[in-house]
């Protein structure tokens, strides 16, 4: 599996005023992105759980915290099988 790094500068004004490391501003960058691509259906669950360097249980109960329902399947059988195949 590659992985790509990218550099992301922060102004130090902004890493004095939110008093973070750059490591927890990035982490919180990620799963931002991740919670936006899941909402705009770009990615699917697993793969924003990835993104976010979450499980999926825990990436599901950030949607949750953002008020972003998972509960748009077809139908039961179907969400089922997801939860059965996490």
């Amino acid at each position: 599996n590659m992985e790509y790094n990218t550099n992301i500068t922060i102004p130090k004004e902004i890493m004095l005023s939110l008093r973070e490391s750059s490591e927890d501003i990035v982490k919180d960058m990620k799963r931002t992105v991740a919670v936006k691509y899941y909402k705009e259906n770009k990615l699917s669950l697993g793969q924003c759980a990835e993104l976010a360097e979450m499980t999926k249980e825990d990436f599901i109960e950030l949607l949750s915290s953002y008020k972003i329902s998972i509960f748009n399947f077809e139908n039961d059988e179907e969400l089922l099988e997801d939860i059965k195949n996490a």
